[in-house]
């Protein structure tokens, strides 16, 4: 295998071939001139989702064949889905149909989540709640949703829905994961595979939750489908990066790219909108800081495998 080299993820992404690890040999030749390929094609779909706008639903609870088929395509094509519906719709009683429709399988087992899977981000000041950020009207930096998660509990999709606005900021950003890896790429190769490699990102155990410490890669293939996803949090606290100069030198080069990325998608939500993605990079703005208590409610699900058809 002396002139083999390392495969990316991208392979496996594009013809569906789910793999263990991330040891895949490919023939150079064969290699650049797929990823040249895979490349432009998601960035040329990342521009156009950015500029798409959202999907209209009649009824959250139960979407058409056409609005169903419209979101999947668009997860499929650039991991993001943006859509509005009645604002008057209570979440809590169709998002658990509105995920079943896609065949995802919700992963929110934590003491937040009712007995639907379904966690309400507000502010809040109950005793398992209060002093983590989600329930908060601070700021979170980037970030994909379970980055803390043992391999076996990864979070691959998930869905916010928007109730009630904060009056004042509470903005998002999002950008398909895959725009961040063609990033490093561009900027040198072996930042992304620094990235992918299985003691990357380290979260050390939780002993408030009883969360057991949390070792593993950034880009990694999803287990189903081999598809491209991502495990990262630009925190600096409570995270430990893999002590070497290339992987320091990879996340100083990713926190740059995230800073400015043009293919970023910013937006404030307004109540009876939401985004159905591929747990891609996302972050929120501080809101309400004039109020005494806000009352900004977003809710969450999130899922074990992927938006089906993506």
């Amino acid at each position: 295998m002396s002139d083999a080299r390392r495969m990316t993820l991208v392979e496996a992404e594009e013809t569906g071939n789910p793999h263990k690890g991330n040891e895949f040999f490919w023939q150079p030749a064969k290699a650049d001139n797929f990823y040249r390929k895979w490349r432009d094609k998601r960035l040329e779909a990342a521009e156009w989702t950015r500029r798409a706008g959202f999907v209209q639903i009649e009824n959250l609870a139960n979407p058409t064949e056409s609005e169903r088929f419209e979101l999947m395509r668009r997860c499929s094509i650039s991991n993001i889905a943006l859509y509005q519906t009645d604002p008057g719709t209570d979440p809590r009683l169709a998002l658990r149909d509105f995920a079943d429709g896609f065949a995802l399988r919700i992963a929110e087992k934590h003491r937040s989540a009712g007995g639907d899977g379904i966690v309400a981000l507000r502010e809040s000041n109950a005793p398992a709640q209060v002093g983590y950020i989600p329930y908060s009207k601070r700021g979170m930096n980037w970030h994909t949703d379970g980055y803390y998660n043992a391999p076996k509990d990864r979070i691959s999709a998930m869905v916010l829905h928007t109730a009630v606005p904060a009056d004042d900021g509470g903005s998002n950003q999002f950008l398909d994961h895959t725009v961040a890896f063609i990033r490093l790429m561009d900027e040198d190769p072996a930042f992304a595979q620094a990235l992918m490699a299985d003691d990357a990102m380290s979260i050390p155990q939780d002993d408030t939750t009883g969360r057991p410490v949390s070792v593993g890669p950034v880009f990694y293939p999803d287990p189903d489908t081999g598809a491209l996803q991502m495990r990262y949090t630009a925190r600096t606290r409570s995270i430990t990066w893999k002590d070497d100069p290339l992987t320091a030198d990879a996340v100083a080069c990713l926190m740059e790219k995230l800073a400015d990325d043009p293919l970023t998608i910013s937006l404030r939500f307004a109540a009876g909108q939401g985004v159905l993605c591929n747990n891609v990079l996302h972050d929120r703005t501080g809101f309400d800081p004039d109020a005494a208590q806000s009352d900004r409610t977003v809710y969450r699900v999130r899922f074990h495998n992927r938006v089906k058809g993506a």
